[in-house]
């Protein structure tokens, strides 16, 4: 660690993080370990109180900045279901998918495949709002509690599709070109690897739950009107009886938007982003056709009232994400310059080049090793950016074994998206997950928190004895 030259905010960092996930095992909200660490590494770094509290701030704004396009198809999907109950469209869109989803365990497992497929052809930004609006009313009718349509949903997106990206391939391609390996041998290995954690993850969670599962159901069972009303959490607009004679065109509408978008997707070859940017600008569309239907001159009112319920929803929900994600920030090269100012290194991956140069080339302490040093790059909420470190690690423990040093990859590949990719890291792209289905995201990470440890434990012992 002396040649990498550690600074008293290093170690400072470093004890953050430590108190930071230690205050999550415990089940206590985080946001005041990280404005507190925050401050102080403001603080040490920049020699006054006024650059502690400026970097308070600073860090928000950054975290602000990178999470705003999650926090927007957040607020748009929002308005558009809230644009789709005036009509009573909601109800005529999940008819038809009563009969797939009849109960909670067949619920869990639509959402589950629904999510995967999507997540595969178009990586999981597009699926989390679509499966959002098209699936999660009829499985919370079904006796599915909203936590566990969340769980779902990352598990088999930001998880199980995203971990090994067999079919777009970004990750592995990415890890492989690091390690110096061929593509199909990563993508193989991951896609094996991925698939363990998955199934490991998603058995897991459901019999975890299983309690809270049926108590819900039985709520569900007992009160007819129990279900999914995100337009109720968001505050609402009164629905009127003029609107409910176009529910099945508004539900018509929606269907060809679905359709179209997939339909675009594939034709254009559209991913990530992008896909969500064609998701969102189609769903504005909608909801100013829906408004002016409904209101007619006066839509042009209430499509500003969606969509201020929309942002409300979203910040409500995901706003105390910020100053978690801030501080996380502080740990990445690309962002602790623009908190800290120039020359500013990137805590976390330092600290994970430290972890790096002490493990055992051999057997499960290299696996568990690139496991870990997988998961610590990830905790910057990006479960991309730690690829090139594990990939060029696992090329040097596999010593010119290609065999090796694929699967010493795929593994840290597993760490690093199953964690920062994200299932559980509340300041990824998990917020989105949460943000769509209603719930807190903190909360969301605490049910996926066990799972995802024993997925990936399994995955990696499968791991190392492929590399026997």
């Amino acid at each position: 660690m002396a040649d990498l030259n550690f600074t008293a905010v290093h170690w400072l960092y470093i004890f953050g993080v430590i108190v930071v996930i230690a205050t999550m095992v415990l089940r206590k909200n985080v946001i005041i370990p990280c404005i507190l660490f925050t401050f102080a590494i403001g603080l040490v770094y920049k020699g006054s109180v006024i650059g502690g509290i400026t970097t308070i701030f600073n860090a928000s704004i950054t975290a602000a900045t990178g999470l705003f396009s999650i926090f927007m198809i957040i607020s748009v999907m929002v308005a558009l279901l809230a644009a789709l109950e005036v009509t009573g469209a909601d109800k005529v869109m999940v008819k038809p998918l009563k009969g797939l989803m009849k109960s909670p365990l067949s619920a869990y497992l639509v959402i589950i495949l629904g999510t995967a497929f999507i997540s595969l052809l178009f990586w999981p930004t597009p699926a989390v709002p679509l499966i959002g609006a098209l699936l999660i009313p009829v499985a919370m009718r079904s006796g599915l509690p909203p936590i566990m349509c969340a769980v779902a949903i990352a598990l088999a997106g930001q998880g199980m599709a995203l971990g090994g990206d067999v079919v777009i391939q970004g990750a592995p391609g990415l890890t492989a070109k690091s390690a110096g390996v061929a593509v199909e041998m990563v993508t193989s290995r991951a896609g094996l690897l991925t698939a363990v954690t998955g199934i490991v993850a998603i058995t897991v969670a459901w019999f975890m739950n299983r309690n809270e599962i049926r108590l819900y159901a039985e709520k569900v069972k007992n009160d007819q009107s129990s279900g999914y009303n995100i337009v109720e959490q968001a505050g609402g607009v009164e629905k009127t009886s003029d609107g409910e004679r176009y529910g099945n065109f508004a539900a018509a509408l929606m269907g060809i938007l679905v359709i179209g978008v997939l339909v675009a997707l594939f034709a254009f070859n559209i991913k990530g982003g992008d896909a969500s940017a064609l998701l969102g600008g189609a769903a504005l569309l909608v909801i100013i056709i829906t408004s002016l239907l409904v209101y007619k001159v006066k839509g042009m009112d209430s499509v500003s009232d969606f969509l201020g319920e929309g942002l409300g929803f979203a910040f409500k929900v995901m706003g105390p994400i910020i100053p978690i994600a801030g501080f996380f920030f502080i740990g990445s090269p690309d962002s602790a310059p623009v908190i800290l100012g120039q020359g500013a290194p990137g805590y976390l991956f330092d600290a994970g080049n430290a972890l790096a140069a002490v493990i055992s080339p051999t057997g499960f302490l290299a696996g568990f090793g690139l496991l870990i040093l997988g998961v610590i790059t990830g905790l910057d909420g990006s479960g991309f950016s730690g690829l090139p470190l594990v990939g060029t690690l696992a090329a040097a423990l596999g010593g010119g074994n290609a065999n090796v040093a694929a699967t010493l990859a795929s593994i840290g590949q597993i760490g690093a998206i199953w964690a920062g990719g994200g299932t559980i890291i509340a300041w990824s792209s998990l917020v989105a997950v949460a943000g769509i289905v209603g719930v807190p995201a903190l909360d969301l990470v605490r049910k996926n928190f066990i799972p995802v440890l024993a997925g990936m434990f399994v995955s990696t012992m499968v791991a190392v004895l492929l590399m026997l």
